[in-house]
């Protein structure tokens, strides 16, 4: 299980949260045989998304991210809940591009750069909460942070990273998201010592790499500031997919739909894009849908 952890300063002005993502992605990669540029595309995906829902205040509360860019990846989807338990899939997990220039995985590339990222909020209202803003980098946690900044005017910094092994395995993956509190603003001081804080901050798949656990990445990150640990627990990758949600999906189908399936077919089998589970309907039991 991944590590999660939730900061204030002591002074009331920043907030950080950080995650140890690295089961989490390894899990994704174990279960969508993705390859090495996909899982670090879709890993930065599910690191931040885990992160933005352990922010949700209510248990049922849940957050959908996706990134949709002209890349060849296609889009990229992660949902999770106020545990911080996430899970995801990339539209086209196998994709083959070059490295960078400097030999790393080309995650803007996979992703593309232009698009569009769409966070959809379900706070248990009568209608779900709906933000987007362009792709700015297709690296996602640059557009993590513009979506804060434009669409929630809350000025953030986000780092995430995914080092991918050469037997495509993933070695380390995590992630911080760190936030300006309401009583900050003004405070240029502060602005100026989290960016230069972050200047010369090594990215975090090496200090992860290194053996650092992620209360040490914040306190380097907020290196000035007197840091309290307001929660720590764990995350996975978790889906919640079931037998009877995939009969509620069939049975949503229109009746010309469900009858053309139920003669055509002896079997229908239904397929969770988030963990490969298999559900199989026969004929008969499409039939009996009709009938409801």
């Amino acid at each position: 299980m991944g590590k999660l952890i939730r900061c204030i300063t002591s002074d009331g002005l920043v907030m950080a949260t950080a995650l140890d993502s690295t089961d989490i992605v390894a899990e994704a990669e174990k279960l969508h045989k993705s390859s090495a540029v996909v899982t670090a595309a879709l890993g930065r995906l599910l690191t931040a998304t885990s992160m933005m829902g352990n922010a949700l205040k209510g248990k049922s509360n849940t957050i959908t991210v996706k990134i949709d860019g002209d890349g060849p990846a296609g889009a990229l989807i992660a949902v999770a809940d106020s545990q911080g338990d996430v899970r995801g899939y990339a539209v086209n997990p196998v994709v083959e591009i070059p490295l960078k220039d400097n030999g790393k995985l080309d995650v803007c590339g996979a992703v593309g750069t232009q698009g569009t990222l769409f966070v959809i909020k379900d706070l248990g209202l009568k209608e779900p909460y709906n933000g987007f803003v362009p792709i700015s980098t297709g690296e996602i946690a640059e557009d993590i942070a513009a979506y804060y900044a434009i669409s929630e005017q809350i000025p953030t910094v986000c780092a995430l990273g995914v080092l991918v092994n050469p037997d495509l395995t993933v070695r380390v993956a995590g992630g911080y998201i760190i936030q300006l509190l309401p009583a900050a603003h003004g405070y240029e001081e502060v602005i100026s010592k989290l960016e230069n804080n972050i200047k010369v901050m090594k990215p975090i798949t090496t200090l992860l790499d290194e053996g650092k656990t992620i209360e040490e990445i914040v306190k380097i990150a907020l290196t000035g500031f007197e840091v309290e640990v307001l929660e720590e627990q764990t995350a996975a990758y978790k889906c919640n997919c079931s037998r009877v949600r995939f009969e509620k999906a069939l049975k949503s189908l229109n009746q010309e739909e469900l009858t053309e399936m139920a003669n055509e077919m002896e079997k229908a089998e239904t397929v969770c894009q988030f963990c490969g589970s298999v559900y199989t309907f026969t004929s008969d039991e499409i039939r009996s849908f009709l009938k409801k």
